[in-house]
């Protein structure tokens, strides 16, 4: 499911009375739960079909915990590119492949640096700031989160 089709579900589900959808897709089934007004939004959280390692879509939910977030680092110095979706980070096109990019590279803005994955989707990451690479915050192969820093842009 990408992206565009996930916004549409959340923003229709936020427009009606609907608190809770959920659907399921061949590649997979995402839930979406309207929070109450006095409780912050609920994540989305994924299951993945049995192939999967069940351990993904645990660990998705266990970093959007509201316990997670006092552990998480201190803001990077400079701007951020953070994650536009929940998936899977990584900084080659292929295993083995060269990185988009390294610490100290020079980007524009446009330039892919990096893939996320997201239910068998290959979703590339654009710069979306011109600069100088100054620290990549992720782990080729970690899970990521919405709206999670992923690199460090001066």
């Amino acid at each position: 499911m990408d992206l565009r089709k996930l916004k549409t579900l959340i923003d229709l589900v936020s427009e009606s009375n609907v608190s809770e959808l959920e659907i399921t897709e061949a590649e997979g089934k995402v839930r979406i739960v309207k929070a109450t007004p006095a409780v912050m939004p609920a994540p989305i959280t994924y299951s993945m079909p049995p192939m999967q390692a069940p351990a993904a879509p645990a660990q998705v939910v266990e970093v959007a915990s509201p316990a997670a977030a006092p552990a998480a680092p201190a803001q990077p110095a400079g701007h951020t590119v953070k994650s536009p979706m929940v998936g899977t980070f990584y900084r080659a096109s292929a295993p083995g492949a060269k990185p988009f990019v390294e610490v100290g590279d020079t980007v524009k803005e446009g330039d892919t640096i990096c893939i996320v994955e997201a239910m068998k989707i290959l979703n590339e990451i654009e710069a979306d700031k011109s600069g100088t690479v100054t620290q990549i915050l992720v782990q080729n192969g970690q899970a990521v989160e919405y709206g999670q820093p992923l690199f460090a842009i001066e």
